[in-house]
């Protein structure tokens, strides 16, 4: 398990994220995800409640928690319900637990991480509530052109429907691809829709 405290030092350390889960292969899953997705957030994975209490659980923006630690802990996490996101094998509101936010772990990683994003926006939009991002967001990496492809990329389309939209060849589309990706340093599609939602460049609710 990873519990490793944010060193102290000139930069500002990352907001963090706490995932309490037994299932170890599922919290480091889970990780892996949050990560990709919440890139300026630092995430730490715990077994038990306990493992929690021990390294400064206020201190977290978020915690992540299986719904049977939520249940043999009701009042710890009643007490920080605003930031505790029960993890259900189920779409349905965990019985017993209305209030608290819930996020469905059984489903496709696409859904997923589309749920996770739609999650941080309507908690972050815009940077709220957390930290800059230390210039990473507002550095001018893409053209116009490039925003505009890779808009459209995220949206769905593929490269002659980008091509027939933006009036310009297929050939063009496939070097502005290329150069999106090499640019951002991303390799695949779900990464880039991680960068485009995150950055504000497109809403969630219109991939």
């Amino acid at each position: 398990m990873d519990r490793h405290n944010t060193q102290q030092g000139a930069v500002m350390p990352k907001p963090r994220i706490a995932i309490i889960d037994p299932n170890a292969l599922a919290a480091l899953g889970l990780r892996h995800i949050l990560q990709d997705v919440m890139p300026i957030m630092e995430v730490d994975t715990y077994g038990t409640l306990t493992e929690l209490e021990a390294n400064r659980p206020d201190s977290y923006f978020h915690y992540f928690v299986d719904i049977s630690v939520v249940l043999r802990h009701r009042s710890f996490f009643m007490e920080r319900q605003r930031k505790t996101i029960v993890l259900t094998l189920q779409n349905e509101e965990a019985s017993g637990l209305s209030g608290f936010h819930s996020l469905c772990v059984n489903q496709p990683e696409d859904h997923l991480v589309k749920q996770l994003l739609a999650m941080e926006q309507h908690a972050h939009k815009g940077g709220r509530n957390l930290p800059n991002m230390q210039g990473e967001s507002n550095s001018r990496i893409l053209s116009d052109r490039e925003i505009e492809v890779m808009i459209l990329i995220v949206e769905g389309h593929i490269n002659k429907e980008i091509a027939d939209q933006l009036h310009i060849g297929l050939s063009t589309v496939i070097t502005h691809r290329r150069n999106i990706m090499e640019k951002l340093n991303i390799k695949s599609v779900s990464a880039l829709t991680i960068y485009a939602v995150m950055n504000g460049y497109v809403d969630i609710n219109r991939i």
